[in-house]
Order: C-alpha cells, then sequence, then structure tokens
C-alpha cells in the first residue's frame, strides 16, 4: 500500500519562502521517479518538478531558478524549497511517484502514478 503524505504549505507574503516535504511509505523514493505537481482552478493541473531514480533533477520553466526539488534517501522524503514566491504559485500542490513501469519525464502525469492528498500554498 502507497501512502504519500505532503507538509509544508501555508500563507506568505510575496517574496518569501516555504519548503514542502513528502513522506512517502510502501514505495522507495530512492529508486523511483517523484514528482510535484500544483494546481489553482480552474487551471488545469501542471508538474512544477521532477526527481529522476539517478537523483538528477528538473524544473518547470516558470519555477526554474526559484525552486529546488530534492530527496532524502534515509527518511524516504522528498522536498520542494521554494523561494521568491509569487501570487501566481498560489495553488494546492501534490507529491507524486510514478508506477514503475511507466516512464519518468517532466510533463503530465494523466495516469501511472500514486497522488498524496496536497498541501495549499497561498501567496499574496
Amino acid at each position: 500500500h502507497v501512502q504519500l503524505v505532503e507538509s509544508g504549505g501555508g500563507s506568505v507574503e510575496a517574496g518569501g519562502s516555504l519548503r514542502l516535504s513528502c513522506t512517502a511509505s510502501g514505495y522507495s523514493v530512492s529508486t523511483n521517479c517523484m514528482g510535484w505537481f500544483r494546481q489553482a482552478p480552474p487551471k488545469e493541473r501542471e508538474q512544477v518538478a521532477i526527481i529522476y531514480p539517478d537523483g538528477t533533477t528538473s524544473h518547470w520553466h516558470s519555477v526554474k531558478g526559484r525552486f529546488t526539488n530534492s530527496r532524502d534517501n534515509a527518511e524516504n522524503m522528498i522536498y520542494l524549497q521554494m523561494n521568491n514566491l509569487k501570487p501566481e504559485d498560489t495553488a494546492m500542490y501534490y507529491c507524486a511517484a510514478r508506477f514503475s513501469d511507466y516512464r519518468c519525464y517532466l510533463g503530465s502525469w494523466s495516469s501511472g502514478a500514486y497522488w498524496g492528498q496536497g498541501t495549499q500554498v497561498t501567496v499574496s
């Protein structure tokens, strides 16, 4: 049974920082593909960052230079450090774990992933 639990969301002023965490159980973050997504209705869900099984990361162009995706293999957690936050970053943020037989890529994961319940980030 795979479970992903996000934490660290909140309300900040523009220019501020937040660090999101995602704790995984029943799934190894160190050997699999993990991603961070966000959704601000009515917009579609978009991926903001990905961490590949080899530990390399990629970030969506809208957050590149401001957000940093990382993982802690010992704790089986991934993180999203968000700096210089902007009002347009306001969204529900989700952690996702790719099914092992699905391709790992930065983009839409319409299927083939486990999802957390989300944590709200509000920037004013």
